[in-house]
């Protein structure tokens, strides 16, 4: 059987490419050549990118530095052709950009949903659906949605993002798709919104989003990495990837960080961005290819 290529688009082409051909989109998502989401080890390592759209562009001391999206792209790019990458976390307007520039074929997908919490906003934690619904998400043929599940027990709002969260869930098992959710409890501390990250803020966290929908069949959690790891791991059976964050200090005891977390039960993988994207020295290959041997090599 042949196998139909299609031509890549380079970064700065994209654009024209968008304004000549946009039926190339919808096109190559219905091309794309797709994968199980989990591979022989049961583990994944997915490169975050779902962060600009919520008007979070910071990464460590820089509040801009994810501003350029030739740049971010370009990152992107090169963590994604890294062996031992699976897949990637965005927005419609960067998958769209990957699918064109060849880089999401055999690569598990995951769509970010619910993006109108922007960061430092009178309303940030209103996490209303504004990017993929779960519809979309079967249309382009992604492997799944991930939401944001912000809990603050003194807002009111906080409702609505529980039951948005919980009809996605619904949607996504009824597809067959995954449902990832990634909740925090939260509370409203000097002006900002702050997640809580101790062990019992944690398993509060997970006791909840556990919960949502109608059919856990499809439900994996994105979790943080906090104290009593194992403690906190206990709360739940779903398959669990965690979060990389923005990490402050030294990486080598962030990568130290991860890989003792991995043998957990429940831990399946890590989805990391701006600590692989942007690492302090700049070299993006070689700090994916550590978190690519910490998620692999830790087979059981």
């Amino acid at each position: 059987m042949t196998v139909e290529t299609r031509p890549s688009v380079s970064v700065r082409d994209l654009t024209e490419v968008r304004v000549r051909e946009p039926h190339r989109i919808p096109d190559s998502w219905a091309a794309r050549h797709r994968r199980p989401i989990a591979g022989d080890d049961g583990r994944l390592l997915v490169v975050a990118a779902d962060h600009p759209a919520r008007n979070a562009l910071g990464v460590r001391s820089d509040p801009m530095a994810m501003a350029s999206r030739t740049d971010l792209l370009e990152r992107l790019a090169t963590a994604l052709a890294r062996p031992g990458v699976d897949g990637v976390l965005g927005t419609p307007d960067i998958l769209d950009d990957l699918l064109l520039m060849g880089a999401l074929d055999d690569k598990v997908v995951v769509g970010s949903m619910n993006r109108g919490g922007l960061q430092g906003a009178s309303f940030e934690l209103d996490d209303r659906f504004t990017a993929y619904r779960a519809v979309d998400v079967a249309a382009h043929g992604l492997e799944g949605g991930k939401m944001l599940t912000r809990i603050c027990l003194d807002d009111p709002g906080t409702v609505a993002t529980l039951q948005a969260t919980a009809e996605a869930v619904t949607e996504l098992a009824g597809l067959g798709l995954m449902a990832m959710i990634e909740p925090f409890l939260t509370l409203h501390h000097e002006g900002r919104v702050v997640n809580l990250l101790d062990p019992e803020s944690t398993i509060k966290s997970i006791s909840v989003a556990s919960a949502l929908g109608g059919s856990t069949a499809h439900t994996w959690l994105k979790l943080p990495v906090v104290d009593e790891l194992e403690r906190v791991m206990d709360a739940t059976t779903l398959p669990t990837l965690l979060l990389g964050g923005d990490p402050q200090g030294d990486p080598h005891d962030t990568y130290a960080s991860w890989g003792a977390s991995l043998d957990l039960p429940a831990v399946r993988g890590l989805v990391v961005g701006r600590a692989l994207l942007y690492p302090p020295d700049g070299d993006v290959a070689a700090a994916v290819d550590i978190a690519a041997e910490l998620v692999h090599g830790a087979t059981r």
